[in-house]
């Protein structure tokens, strides 16, 4: 079964960290009733949601995942259901959204035994086009779900789901790639935002305390540049992770590689995964709406102290 998995993640080599989280799943059955695939278009969100299905629909492995796989790629397995927005049955030419009625139907249908696997997979793609009252009307599915059924978000930014949605579901992170496969910063506006972060977080760093008070009044009760803060923080440490394992890792600040592997052999192994661990807690504090500012707060305060 471990081959067969990975080759059905092969087409998602290019974003091993959450090919490996959805592999742990598998490996020890511990696969979570919903999760939210979170990252930029282009980065296989959707390409592992199908693999994730095919590996949970043929637990067996073998030549019936590789058939799996190719009857879901043709929407065409009777227990993998993919859910898309779609234009008013009025307005044909209207914007495509998710609505309540979409989600009632994936509630009828979730209701019913598998026809043949021993689960039934919905994939929800553009998650983040659902219209202000669908996520409530999720809401209930997602506190009490069906059993045998797992659900999969696939959306853009998590800020675009309500905390309460979000909370619900084991969050996995994508990170773009350029065309050879190596890391990029994101392609979606905000990578001036990401390097005031990163600005930020060397302030504190040499400041202490009263660099990251003012860091935290002046976002206030931002939750998308608190958002930023914490992404920038994590990517950083992901660069110091990747530069203390290889000299020639690639970099996302691949412009900052002189100054992330002085740091890198500068900070023991524990001090960086510790980081990583710190970042991963503010992110999760934020979907538990959490203050921003006092996110970030405690974020700089726990990275600077393991400086």
């Amino acid at each position: 079964m471990a081959t067969e998995t990975e080759d059905l993640f092969a087409a998602v080599s290019h974003q091993p960290q959450a090919a490996d989280l959805l592999r742990h799943a598998l490996a020890s059955d511990h696969v979570a009733h919903a999760y939210a695939f979170v990252g930029p278009a282009g980065s296989g969100r959707k390409a592992a949601a199908q693999a994730f299905a095919a590996a949970l629909v043929s637990r067996t492995g073998g030549a019936a995942a590789r058939i799996a796989a190719a009857r879901i790629a043709r929407g065409a397995h009777p227990d993998v259901h993919l859910v898309e927005p779609s234009p008013p049955e009025s307005n044909p030419k209207g914007a495509p959204a998710l609505r309540v009625d979409d989600i009632r139907e994936l509630e009828r249908v979730a209701a019913l035994r598998p026809l043949e696997a021993p689960v039934k997979v919905f994939i929800v793609d553009g998650a983040d086009k659902m219209t202000l009252t669908t996520p409530q009307a999720f809401l209930k599915t997602l506190e009490e779900p069906p059993a045998h059924t797992v659900i999969i978000l696939i959306l853009t930014q998590a800020r675009a789901l309500p905390a309460t949605v979000l909370s619900r579901c084991q969050i996995v992170r994508f990170l773009p790639a350029t065309p050879d496969g190596a890391l990029a910063l994101l392609p979606d506006g905000r990578d001036e935002g990401r390097r005031r972060a990163l600005d930020l977080l060397t302030k504190a760093e040499a400041e202490g305390g009263a660099a990251i008070l003012a860091g935290g009044e002046n976002l206030g009760r931002d939750r998308e540049a608190a958002e930023t803060v914490v992404e920038a923080c994590w990517l950083w440490y992901r660069d110091l992770l990747a530069a203390h394992a290889h000299p020639g890792a690639s970099l996302v600040f691949a412009d900052r590689a002189e100054a992330i592997r002085a740091r890198a052999a500068a900070l023991p192994l524990d001090r960086i995964v510790g980081g990583l661990r710190a970042c991963r807690e503010a992110s999760q504090a934020i979907v538990g709406n959490v203050s921003p500012r006092l996110t970030v707060e405690v974020l700089l305060s726990r990275l600077t102290a393991a400086a």
